[in-house]
């Protein structure tokens, strides 16, 4: 008789920035800590990933200032949406401003990043919030 040992999937995270330079670094550092990761590049397709596949995407990182729909827009959509509101959403930015920060915290993000973002910052953010969905 033999047994098979199931290994988990590694955590899924959508990363939505419109900079390809900072989906890039984002990517790679989520990557190197054995995170799958999909990228894209605005908040409408993030919104197009998150309704074909939102049941496998275990947290959103996404950057506030976007062209057409912002971070904090897509963050408002996920939290209003009863299927998506209980995927964490952590917002970032290389703007550290305490008024937009406190607004998309009272929204419901996990955590607002300031830009650039360290490898130390997503490690000790994605252990934190995806152990809890566990």
């Amino acid at each position: 008789m033999s047994t098979t040992t199931v290994t988990p999937e590694p955590p899924h995270v959508l990363a939505v920035d419109d900079s390809i330079v900072d989906r890039a670094v984002i990517s790679r550092l989520l990557r190197s800590s054995k995170y799958r990761v999909t990228t894209v590049d605005s908040g409408e397709r993030a919104l197009e990933v998150l309704s074909l596949d939102g049941d496998n995407v275990h947290m959103v990182i996404t950057d506030y200032c976007m062209p057409e729909m912002s971070g904090y827009e897509l963050l408002k959509r996920v939290k209003e949406s009863a299927e998506l509101r209980e995927i964490p959403v952590v917002l970032m930015s290389s703007e550290n401003s305490p008024t937009r920060i406190r607004r998309c915290l009272e929204e419901g993000a996990e955590e607002f990043l300031i830009k650039p973002v360290r490898a130390s910052d997503l490690s000790r953010l994605c252990s934190r919030l995806i152990t809890t969905l566990r």
